[in-house]
């Protein structure tokens, strides 16, 4: 069924497969043809059209930090070390 609609990340698969066994493949298809537009819909679209609403997916998060997020928190921290070090308080004597 992802042919049909935008699949971008583990839970919209999850949504998905919520989708296949709750309503069918069938009714899946049939809203697709229903939504405007001539690419994928969304399955958010999908959704509305059968008016449906999904239970919330919890997302397995990523433990360790990886190293372009560890790189970017680096420079972040640089620039504002920098911002404070050169904005220093002058005494009002």
């Amino acid at each position: 069924m992802e042919h049909l609609v935008r699949v971008y990340n583990e839970k919209d698969r999850q949504t998905l497969e919520w989708l296949r066994r709750h309503v069918g493949d069938a009714a899946i298809a049939s809203a697709v043809a229903q939504c405007a537009g001539s690419g994928k819909p969304y399955l958010s679209t999908v959704c509305r059209r059968l008016g449906v609403r999904t239970p919330e997916f919890s997302v397995r998060r990523r433990q360790t930090s990886s190293p372009v997020a560890e790189h970017s928190l680096a420079t972040i921290r640089g620039i504002l070390a920098a911002r404070t070090a050169s904005a220093k308080p002058t005494a009002a004597w």
